[in-house]
């Protein structure tokens, strides 16, 4: 995890220290290589998608619903409970997250909470006014979300993290040759296993297709699609990021200073163990001997 997302999430009151102890049920072993994916169901996947808005700035998000259809057919593929959210204000959208970190997941291997919508830096918009994603992840860490605690929480997030423009930078190849104790009980951080992905890295904007989607979510599409029970989380997100940055460029060219620009999406994880949507009747127990 990059030193500035560290030094944001204690300015947030994340890194402060607390006298309380949280005892929740341990659903791997201490040294095990790998996520238990093993139980009854994958877990449930929440899509806030944003389409409409009461805020006189913003623009509806035309496209948006291409992301959120084709993201829950690739949920629904790899086992989750896909619910989806539309156009919902601050409120409505507290209120849904209240609701899903209290239910029990103690039958689910993980999390997942996607976000399309509008954003600036530091901030995403729901239907009527902005937040920060600090106060609907927070709800799933270990001490508010017990039932969770040890099991990865994904976040996915399509959404501009500011209005600044990456031109790209053109690539040549170079002319060069070059020839004991796993059933022991034990103690997590209250906000691991949080795996957080924007479709751009902050201060930058990001790009949504009118009919095709936007570059992030037509690329993790692709990719959850063509390999999500074939590689882990992370693998499947660097090649998300390659598909971003090699495969997409703006074509405005009546705008001339929004034309042929380009994206990187921004991963920010705290992930413990590999991560792998394997199929339900597979994956046996991965333990480090």
């Amino acid at each position: 995890m990059q030193q500035g997302a560290i030094a944001q999430l204690a300015n947030k009151g994340f890194g402060t220290s607390s006298t309380s102890n949280y005892t929740a049920r341990m659903p791997t072993d201490r040294h095990a290589v790998e996520y238990n994916m093993r139980h009854k169901n994958r877990g449930l996947a929440m899509i806030f998608n944003h389409e409409h808005f009461t805020v006189q700035s913003l623009k509806s998000r035309s496209g948006t619903n291409v992301d959120c259809d084709n993201l829950a057919r690739c949920l629904k593929q790899l086992d989750f409970d896909v619910q989806i959210y539309k156009d919902s204000t601050l409120k409505e959208l507290m209120r849904q997250v209240e609701w899903a970190a209290s239910q029990d997941h103690t039958n689910n291997d993980c999390i997942l909470v996607t976000i399309l919508s509008h954003g600036e830096l530091g901030y995403i918009y729901a239907k009527d006014t902005q937040y920060k994603l600090d106060s609907i992840w927070s709800y799933f860490t270990a001490q508010r979300c017990p039932t969770s605690a040890g099991k990865p929480k994904l976040f996915f997030i399509q959404a501009c993290q500011g209005d600044r423009l990456d031109p790209g930078v053109t690539m040549k190849r170079a002319v060069t040759q070059t020839d004991g104790e796993s059933s022991m009980s034990y103690k997590i951080p209250v906000h691991a296993d949080f795996l957080i992905a924007y479709s751009t890295i902050p201060g930058f904007y990001s790009w949504r297709n009118t009919t095709r989607g936007s570059w992030f979510m037509q690329s993790l599409c692709a990719e959850l699609t063509a390999n999500g029970k074939r590689y882990d989380i992370l693998t499947l997100l660097t090649f998300v990021c390659q598909r971003v940055a090699v495969d997409f460029e703006s074509c405005t060219p009546d705008t001339p200073d929004m034309h042929q620009q380009k994206q990187i999406p921004c991963i920010t994880t705290m992930l413990t163990r590999i991560l792998r949507f394997s199929e339900k009747n597979q994956l046996p127990p991965a333990a480090r001997v």
